[in-house]
């Protein structure tokens, strides 16, 4: 059953529909040109062999009384083909007989006569048979004469062109309906390489309507199949990405909770107990790795929220400058300690409110700088200014440290770049980091509305 819903097979029956139509169209045709003719003339039809035969032998076979066998051989063949005409000249080349010829004959009959006679005659209109009389040419010779479009196959000549325009009708015909049936294919193959370059709001294909069961509808079908593998491959990875993200906020929080109970007994011990010097830098290094830790679980719960759509929004216009201010001011007391050299250039904005969020703003500027914080302390320079350019109010942050390429003995570098890169393109900002041998430079950019 599948077989005869194939393309294949439908294009072979076009062809054989085609093949039919044009044989049932010749005999159709053949019948129609042939009744248009009385049923007595089709009768009398026939070829030129057939009648030159018939005359010969009836004239060769008069022997005696030629001048009523010869009568009587004109009445009947009149009688068969009234629109003939025939006459006789005798063997002295006299002419004795004529019926209904249509031209002047001479009385008397030369060998140049009969020459030129027979050379206007030959193979031309009216078809012309001669013929002697009896068994030998002492009593003469008779001529018959029929216009040619008796003849079969000069009434069949006649309606050559006829035959021609029909056979190319329906080669056009064939021809249509072959195009109409590529057109379908080629309809139903650009709908499917549409649907697999439109994408839903899942950013998957959409699903096309079979309605036929031919082998393109089973591609249609495989395709859908296809998607709804997709769609069902998306989805158990989504539940998946979502326990993992429940348990990674899950895992942050309880984390926590042991680290900062462990954080305040190393205040206690240092406060309360009496510690050789190098127990003091072991109960402060240990502290820094407790913050460290805790830094990471906060930007790995922060990144998993991001991620999630969990990490609560809210923009308000707030006075950029002021606030990059109070963010660094915060800073300045850890990078004094680790002797840094601090330049701070806060020139006013074209636009002195953002609309941003001032948490998130804060975020994204305690990553960067914990980042210089850790990565760049052989540089031992931080730099904070804002820059106004022909498009854009530009936040530069920049440090002279190895680059971001060096491997530090720190880590989590690359989550606190990602939080960053979320936050800014949230907030509907710009942001560039480059960086070499000589420090890193940080860009954030708000572009002026046009």
């Amino acid at each position: 059953m599948n077989f005869l819903r194939s393309l294949l097979v439908k294009y072979m029956l076009i062809i054989l529909f085609a093949i039919g139509l044009v044989q049932i169209s010749f005999i159709l045709t053949a019948l129609v040109v042939f009744n248009t003719e009385p049923l007595q003339q089709q009768v009398n039809h026939l070829n030129a062999t057939e009648i030159e035969n018939n005359w010969h032998e009836e004239a060769n076979a008069i022997l005696t009384n030629p001048t009523k066998a010869v009568e009587q051989l004109f009445l009947k063949w009149k009688e068969k083909y009234p629109e003939s005409s025939m006459f006789w000249v005798d063997g002295d080349g006299r002419l004795q007989l004529e019926i209904d010829t249509t031209e002047k004959l001479p009385a008397n009959w030369s060998s140049v006569n009969t020459a030129q006679f027979l050379k206007s005659r030959y193979n031309g209109d009216p078809f012309t048979v001669v013929a002697f009389v009896g068994e030998k040419d002492a009593d003469g010779f008779v001529v018959l004469e029929l216009p040619r479009d008796l003849l079969t196959f000069q009434n069949v000549q006649e309606y050559g062109h006829f035959f021609v325009f029909m056979f190319i009708g329906i080669i056009l015909f064939f021809i249509f309906i072959s195009f109409l049936f590529f057109r379908s294919i080629r309809k139903r193959l650009l709908t499917l390489q549409h649907a697999m370059e439109v994408r839903e709001v899942d950013g998957l294909p959409v699903l096309i309507d079979v309605k036929k069961k031919d082998e393109i509808g089973q591609l249609e079908q495989t395709f859908n199949k296809m998607v709804q593998e997709l769609k069902e491959s998306r989805h158990r990875e989504q539940q998946e990405e979502q326990l993992r993200k429940e348990l990674i906020a899950n895992l942050s929080h309880d984390l926590r909770t042991p680290l900062t109970k462990i954080r305040a007994h190393l205040y206690s011990l240092g406060k309360e107990e009496e510690l050789s010097k190098n127990g003091e830098q072991s109960v402060e290094m240990m502290d820094q790795s407790i913050q460290h830790v805790d830094q990471f679980i906060e930007n790995l719960m922060s990144y998993t929220l991001l991620t999630a759509n969990k990490y609560e929004y809210e923009p308000s216009k707030i006075d950029i400058v002021r606030l990059l201010r109070k963010t660094v001011a915060s800073w300045y007391p850890l990078f004094e300690k680790e002797y840094f050299t601090i330049e701070v250039d806060f020139l006013p904005l074209q636009e002195k409110e953002w609309q941003i969020d001032p948490l998130w703003m804060e975020r994204i500027v305690d990553n960067v700088l914990q980042n210089v914080l850790r990565h760049a302390k052989d540089g031992r320079f931080i730099q904070v200014n804002t820059v106004v350019t022909e498009k854009a109010d530009v936040i530069v942050i920049t440090d002279h440290g190895p680059g971001i390429h060096h491997q530090s003995n720190e880590s989590g570098v690359g989550i606190g770049l990602s939080i960053v890169d979320m936050m800014v393109k949230e907030m509907g900002l710009d942001w560039e980091i480059s960086s070499d041998e000589s420090g890193t430079t940080v860009k954030i950019s708000r572009n002026f509305k046009s």
